[in-house]
């Protein structure tokens, strides 16, 4: 595992890019309406991308074994579990999604997603995501200098699991830098005092995928888009976080995020 530590000049240009991201997000919240479809939403955050001076990692992604991704963003709705392709279905009342955005800023990555709420929704969908939120933060708020991945993993996966929901484990959060994808691997689930050491200048993702059923997952055709097997709703909340001399900070933190959680103790850290 080779882990990229990021000095000043690379911690202040990760800053920009992840500020960018949430901007994005910020700008299409008021766009997320009944009836708009997840292709719109795409267009709309390409040419927000534009107008920023930032480009979409997504478009054109191609993993090995994996076709070129055709969207700037991704769109996962209802029992999408993530990597879901934008398309030309509306969005109806009682949907939820999730935008996943990630931009390139001078060859620096910055990643993110949120869930969004379709008119109204049922009290089962609006817990889960609710509670999804809350497990990101708590798996955050593990994170400071000498505290292991696991401790963060088990926060989420103790948490999740305790109001009766499953967390996937076939995908995970993940270094982030002049990459979309670095070391470490960061799993949302495990063992507190196990996995790497964190140490200040990591830079990664914290996304936990979290289902109203059970944790067993599927491939579409399209070779992108991943469902829940038992079709049970499914929510995920993604921020990149910094680690820090006394704790960490949140890149992924823009004038229209979503409040932080009251329990959230290591911001105060990390700000000191």
């Amino acid at each position: 595992m080779t882990i990229i530590i990021k000095d000043a000049a690379g911690i202040a240009a990760m800053r920009e890019a992840c500020r960018l991201a949430s901007e994005v997000l910020d700008q299409l919240t008021p766009h997320i309406q009944p009836g708009i479809t997840t292709l719109e939403i795409d267009r709309l955050s390409a040419e927000m991308m534009r107008a920023q001076g930032t480009t979409s990692a997504t478009i054109g992604y191609q993993p090995p074994g994996y076709p070129p991704y055709p969207g700037h963003l991704c769109t996962s709705v209802n029992q999408v579990v993530c990597h879901g392709i934008p398309n030309d279905k509306p969005l109806k009342k009682g949907d939820i999604v999730n935008i996943d955005v990630t931009v390139i800023k001078d060859g620096w990555y910055g990643d993110n997603s949120r869930m969004f709420e379709i008119g109204e929704v049922s009290i089962a969908a609006k817990r889960l995501c609710a509670l999804t939120f809350d497990a990101m933060w708590l798996g955050i708020d593990q994170i400071k200098p000498g505290a292991r991945l696991g401790d963060i993993g088990h926060a989420i996966q103790k948490f999740a699991e305790g109001h009766g929901l499953s967390v996937v484990r076939e995908f995970c959060g993940h270094g982030v830098g002049q990459k979309f994808h670095e070391d470490p691997q960061v799993l949302h689930y495990g063992k507190p005092g196990t996995g790497e050491e964190l140490v200040p200048g990591m830079i990664f993702t914290v996304e936990p995928m979290i289902n109203l059923g059970r944790r067993d997952i599927k491939e579409m055709p399209d070779g992108w888009t991943i469902v829940t097997k038992d079709r049970s709703l499914s929510a995920q909340w993604e921020h990149t976080v910094l680690v820090t001399p006394t704790g960490y900070e949140v890149l992924t933190l823009s004038a229209g995020s979503p409040a932080t959680p009251d329990f959230v103790k290591g911001m105060a850290a990390a700000a000191a």
